[in-house]
């Protein structure tokens, strides 16, 4: 995949929260410097998935790799994600709020992004249902693939996979959200069954 401004962006962003934790949890094993080349390394290396929404996601997913290529302890460094991106006030204010993300008025939006999900245009893009929101819930996805547990397979660690998958649910608490799940591609079934409420509800 081609480095552009949205990988730049999304890798600085990763990469200065991952700073943050390290600094926060006393890591010095690895430096800035060697996470920015080795996820530009995972990026180029990477299929590309067009101007996908879940870009955001994808270069995650790059970095996270990148972190593990230069330490092998992948519950260590979900932690000092973890605790980077809780201290990330940069980050915090591009993820938004619940109202805003659970707003009625991107139903239109993402219908259209699940129909284009079906196409499989890309082989490493997201598939996806957009399931309306009911009473228990204001908003679901069901995934039946998932574009990070494909880059993990593609560079040969899926088994690291879950820690974002753990990550999701520390994003919907940022943003003033309670996510449920049950299940996920990445420890083995056939759907991520993601439903979002708000904290509130």
């Amino acid at each position: 995949m081609k480095q552009n401004l949205s990988t730049g962006i999304y890798g600085w962003l990763y990469r200065d929260a991952f700073l943050k934790g390290m600094k926060k949890n006393n890591f010095h094993k690895v430096s800035g410097a060697q996470l920015k080349q080795e996820y530009k390394a995972i990026i180029s290396n990477a299929k590309d998935i067009g101007k996908s929404r879940m870009m955001s996601a994808y270069c995650m997913g790059a970095f996270f790799i990148a972190a593990y290529h230069l330490n092998e302890n992948a519950e260590e460094n979900y932690r000092i994600f973890r605790d980077g991106l809780e201290q990330s006030r940069i980050f915090k204010a591009a993820l938004g709020n619940a109202d805003a993300y659970l707003s009625e008025k991107k139903l239109a939006g993402r219908r259209e992004w699940e129909r284009e999900s079906h196409k499989k245009l890309y082989e490493n893009e997201w598939v996806v249902d957009v399931i309306a929101g009911g009473r228990d819930f204001a908003l679901g996805y069901d995934y039946h693939e998932c574009g990070i547990c494909k880059l993990c397979a593609d560079e040969g660690c899926f088994e690291i996979a879950h820690y974002l998958c753990r990550l999701d649910f520390l994003l919907a608490e940022m943003m003033g959200m309670k996510l449920t799940r049950t299940q996920t591609i990445a420890d083995g079934a056939d759907v991520c069954d993601f439903r979002y409420a708000k904290k509130s509800e």
